[in-house]
């Protein structure tokens, strides 16, 4: 399964809870949340730096930014399969945008798909932790 890349971050956002939408019940939304974390790059040992940790999660999760404000992309990864999943959803709304969409993009996904009534309150506090973190780099970068 090959995640297209959509033009804007509203457009991933209706991909996303398009995709959910054909899920029944959530054993199956968990098991595709596994299997998108599956398929994020390969994320090097040597960048899982205390720098780059998100804190507020319960599993480990690190996040690198590169670009700059007209094109941010991130890298990250977990040692969680569902936080991976959410990485990968995060990661497809957030990442190869402007720091103006970044910071202007709300995450409804998180909503519309109904990860905010599903997700345990430590997974729910890591994921606000890593939406918190691509902001804060997204808003440093405009000052820049």
């Amino acid at each position: 399964m090959n995640v297209p890349q959509e033009s804007s971050a509203a457009e991933a956002q209706a991909a996303i809870a398009e995709e959910f939408g054909f899920f029944g019940d959530w054993t199956e939304r968990y098991q595709y949340l596994i299997d998108l974390g599956r398929q994020l790059p390969p994320f090097a040992e040597e960048k899982k730096t205390e720098e780059h940790r998100v804190h507020g999660c319960q599993s480990m999760v690190w996040l690198i930014p590169s670009g700059d404000p007209s094109r941010m992309t991130f890298e990250a990864t977990s040692d969680s399969a569902i936080v991976s999943g959410l990485i990968a959803l995060v990661l497809r709304v957030y990442s190869g945008r402007s720091a103006w969409e970044i910071v202007d993009t709300e995450p409804a996904f998180v909503q519309e798909i109904g990860l905010a009534k599903h997700l345990s309150p430590t997974r729910s506090n890591g994921l606000a932790a890593m939406l918190a973190r691509i902001k804060a780099y997204a808003a440093e970068a405009l000052k820049n």
